[in-house]
């Protein structure tokens, strides 16, 4: 498995009966899993002999089969439904938190973080407001992945030293701004492993979907078949670059909403 790399698996918000999603929108929804498909999942990883890393584990790349467990976003399920989960089976994950949603309805609060990040799972940084990066400017980078980080760190008295880049946008300048303020990593939404020879600032991800079988989940682990998932993340970002980020999202809204 070392010689393939390890997969890094991107996961979001958790459904609970009865619990209202953080967001409604179906570009959302559709990386939204119930407790009991993560639960399952996280079972099958622990069945068939795999090892459940946080993102700065990974990057020294052990031996065995394993896989790195990450989360985007910060919502309140990352605490009261993911973590004991994990803990319960012995794996670790990196939670990638948006600082300026910390206490907002649905996210975690600051004290929820603290209890997350002090019973042993790793931090890291998914910007201040959740921005498309690849539209901002210096100083407004700066602002999403600096201040969010200092965010973060005054919350866990710990230091935040990776970031994932929301909805996977970014360009040069945000790669400058990561590498010369002190992050050692940066995620995208590239769906590849990564192996010892993988830029650190250009990490693949995998998205775990709504609708991802078994079947599915088990090949995406050992990084095979993602080669379809690439073809249709280079249709999305050839769109992404014709239309502008509004744009796309809103016809990819609409899209969605059909039948």
């Amino acid at each position: 498995m070392a010689s393939r790399g390890i997969v890094f698996l991107m996961y979001h918000e958790l459904e609970l009966p009865g619990r209202p999603l953080c967001q409604s929108e179906p570009g959302y929804v559709r990386y939204i899993l119930s407790e009991a498909s993560f639960r399952s999942q996280m079972d099958w990883l622990r069945r068939n002999g795999w090892q459940g890393l946080s993102v700065s584990e990974a990057l020294t790349f052990p031996a065995g089969k394993s896989v790195a467990i990450t989360f985007d976003d910060g919502s309140e399920t990352d605490v009261t439904v993911a973590a004991p989960i994990l803990k319960e089976i012995g794996y670790h994950a990196t939670f990638y938190v948006t600082a300026g949603f910390l206490d907002k309805p649905g996210y975690m609060s600051a004290e929820q973080l603290h209890q997350l990040s002090s019973s042993g799972f790793e931090i890291g940084c998914h910007s201040m407001t959740h921005a498309y990066l690849n539209d901002l400017g210096p100083a407004e980078l700066r602002h999403e992945l600096l201040d969010a980080r200092s965010k973060l760190e005054d919350v866990t008295g710990k230091k935040v030293e990776h970031f994932s880049c929301p909805g996977g946008r970014y360009n040069e300048r945000t790669l400058d701004v990561a590498k010369h303020g002190g992050y050692h990593s940066l995620a995208t939404s590239r769906a590849r492993p990564n192996s010892p020879s993988t830029n650190t600032f250009s990490l693949g991800r995998v998205a775990i979907m709504r609708d991802t079988r078994e079947s599915t989940f088990s090949r995406i682990c050992a990084g095979s078949g993602l080669w379809k998932t690439q073809l249709s993340e280079s249709a999305r970002g050839a769109a992404r670059t014709l239309l502008g980020n509004s744009l796309y999202d809103r016809f990819r809204t609409v899209l969605l909403r059909q039948p």
